[in-house]
């Protein structure tokens, strides 16, 4: 991910997100950089020439945590850039514990299933427990590494709570709980631990060449050359902006960052007061993580959870991000009437002479996406774009990839993974507790008798438990607790399981923008200086389509419809309608109507939501009379 500045990410540190990495200097910097860039070949070869699932975690982790308590300082407020002794130790043994399984690894899974542990492999997988929670910690701080250590309590005390109690099981001794997590992949090394040392690792050094390659200058001159005239361009450039540099970053915070100091003297100068500034720069960062090609590290699990093609996932989040961004253009034309904003002119060559210059950037994002319809693997097919994006990168003297730059994106994309890593396999402790345990079917059986069977409340229940999760945790853990607790209590009410993971996917990313914490938001405060609450506010009006949308492909029959599921031409239909539903909504928030439209246009909203002929009827004559009252209201107002 793009590197927050110091203030921004000590601000964003604050809220226990991912943390920023040491500023390492001379031998130790170049040494770091050569293994993080052996490790991304690595990743790379193994892509054509497999390796046993639990050898190839085992070995990329050996790898990975390692440079973790190298690169991650132990105190946020440490000035010290330069590992200690302690580091070192820890470093010595991450790589230990994960190299001492891969001397012998057929007899230590051997043990592992038949429960036949050695002393010494409890000891070892104890001391890896212990380093991935102080991993976790460094990274994306106490939360998550608390949430860990209560499972591991309850994994070994839950023999010992009340008889009758739900969540009550059998107990576990040390040596089951080790045989769990450590020797098999149901626990460290299970799927988010294979989804970073695969998906991850892939997009991030993608991501990295892109970068270096010159892609990200490129989107964004191009994004301020597209839009030029109107009073609404500032603020739709910076959205195509951050939608375009997400494809390099990855994360809503990043892109947020990245783009803000480009974009928010822009902002400032077309009139755009702080907060509304912010709510544009948060809302088009978070876009990053809800967008196709790329989308975020959850949406890579979901294709495993779900045994389907990443491609699958992406046509799936497809029709979302086309309304998340429609509600988005429609806020900020609403705005700049709102807010008088103006056209800036922006020192940026013309957008066709770009195209013709540069335009070649585009060609491997859109070759990911043919190879995987051509039934290339996402694994091959990423890998495929990332090398053409290495070979045009020659047509740029300027940020021609040459030995030195490769080694550079090659280093990076190792080191952009770490953080993610150090979660995916901390991740593993609550999925193998979960499934040892029993305990996620018990929780969501909860949900479900809590709810009385209702699928509406039982859906309200499930979006406030993921963002309340979403406000300790990064997007990625939030997603993975949620989806093994939360799925299948949606998927026992008849939700197909595509479904219940995307709605759980779209609450996990949307914690970024929700109150209190809203971390894109956050960031975009500091960037610009507005009223953090009040910026926050204003991020959740932009992004406010992506809270219901969710919803209606829960809750309706032809919701599927709006995950690409179906015929082409309900498809449409369903499209169709869910855009005048985002219309609705911009009218109802938008501020410039009187509040007896905004009241009609928000119910408006949600009857066309529900994709049944009968409320979108109903919903469409409630939005008509909304638009005729805004009409009267007009006229009688004086010029």
């Amino acid at each position: 991910m793009t590197e927050l500045s110091d203030r921004d990410a000590e601000l964003v540190s604050a809220h226990e997100q991912e943390r920023p990495a040491r500023q390492l200097t001379g031998v130790l910097r170049l040494g770091v950089w050569i293994v993080g860039g052996l490790l991304s070949v690595y990743s790379l070869v193994v892509v054509f020439r497999p390796v046993e699932a639990l050898e190839h975690r085992l070995t990329f982790l050996a790898v990975a945590l390692p440079l973790v308590f190298l690169c991650y300082r132990p105190r946020i407020s440490s000035a010290i850039d330069r590992p200690g002794v302690t580091d070192w130790l820890l470093a010595a043994a991450s790589l230990a514990v994960l190299v001492y399984p891969l001397l012998d690894i057929d007899a230590f899974r051997d043990r592992g299933s038949g429960s036949a542990l050695t002393e010494l492999d409890i000891v070892a997988g104890l001391v890896l427990t212990v380093l991935l929670l102080e991993a976790v910690r460094r990274t994306v701080g106490w939360s998550l590494t608390i949430i860990c250590l209560f499972f591991l309590i309850y994994a070994y005390f839950g023999a010992y709570l009340p008889i009758g109690w739900t969540i009550g099981h059998r107990g576990f001794d040390l040596g089951q709980i080790v045989s769990q997590l450590y020797t098999g992949t149901e626990g460290f090394f299970g799927v988010p631990m294979q989804v970073a040392a695969s998906y991850i690792i892939l997009f991030t050094i993608y991501g990295a060449v892109l970068d270096y390659s010159g892609a990200s200058k490129f989107f964004i001159d191009l994004s301020f050359a597209a839009f030029r005239k109107s009073r609404a361009a500032p603020g739709r450039t910076v959205t195509t902006a951050g939608f375009l540099l997400g494809t390099v970053s990855g994360s809503g915070v990043a892109t947020t960052v990245s783009l803000g100091s480009v974009a928010w003297p822009v902002l400032r100068r077309a009139g755009y007061p702080k907060e509304a500034a912010g709510g544009i720069l948060a809302s088009g960062g978070i876009g990053a993580i809800l967008s196709p090609p790329t989308l975020g590290a959850a949406a890579f699990i979901i294709a495993e959870y779900l045994k389907v093609s990443y491609l699958e996932v992406l046509i799936y989040a497809t029709i979302p991000t086309i309304l998340y961004y429609l509600g988005i253009f429609l806020a900020i034309e609403i705005d700049s009437r709102r807010f008088s904003t103006h056209a800036v002119p922006v020192d940026a060559p013309k957008a066709g002479r770009l195209l013709l210059r540069f335009g070649y950037h585009f060609s491997s994002l859109v070759l990911i996406i043919v190879l995987m319809a051509l039934d290339r693997s996402a694994f091959q097919s990423v890998v495929i774009a990332t090398a053409v994006a290495f070979v045009l990168s020659f047509l740029d003297p300027e940020h021609r990839m040459g030995p030195k730059r490769t080694a550079q994106a090659l280093a990076k994309g190792t080191l952009e993974v770490l953080p993610v890593t150090a979660v995916c396999a901390a991740a593993g402790i609550i999925v193998g507790v979960i499934t040892q345990t029993g305990l996620g079917l018990n929780l969501s059986g909860i949900i479900v008798d809590v709810a009385a069977g209702n699928l509406i409340l039982t859906t309200v229940m499930s979006g406030v438990a993921v963002m309340l999760l979403g406000l300790a945790v990064p997007v990625t853990a939030s997603f993975i607790i949620a989806a093994v607790i939360i799925g299948p209590a949606l998927t026992t009410l008849g939700v197909t399981p595509a479904e219940a993971y995307m709605f759980v996917f779209y609450y996990a990313v949307l914690s970024e923008v929700s109150p209190p914490t809203a971390l894109s938001a956050v960031a975009a405060a500091a960037i610009t200086g507005g009223n953090t609450y009040k910026t926050m506010m204003m991020t959740w009006r932009y992004t406010l389509p992506a809270f219901l949308v969710p919803f209606a492909f829960v809750l309706t029959p032809n919701g599927q419809a709006l995950l690409g599921q179906g015929p082409f031409s309900t498809v449409l239909l369903m499209t169709a309608v869910s855009a005048v539903a985002v219309a609705a909504l911009a009218m109802a928030t938008g501020g410039v109507s009187g509040w007896p439209e905004r009241v009609l246009a928000a119910v408006a909203a949600v009857l066309l939501l529900f994709l049944e002929p009968v409320p979108i009827v109903a919903g469409l004559a409630v939005l008509a009379v909304a638009a005729a009252v805004h009409l009267i209201r007009r006229r009688r107002v004086p010029a």
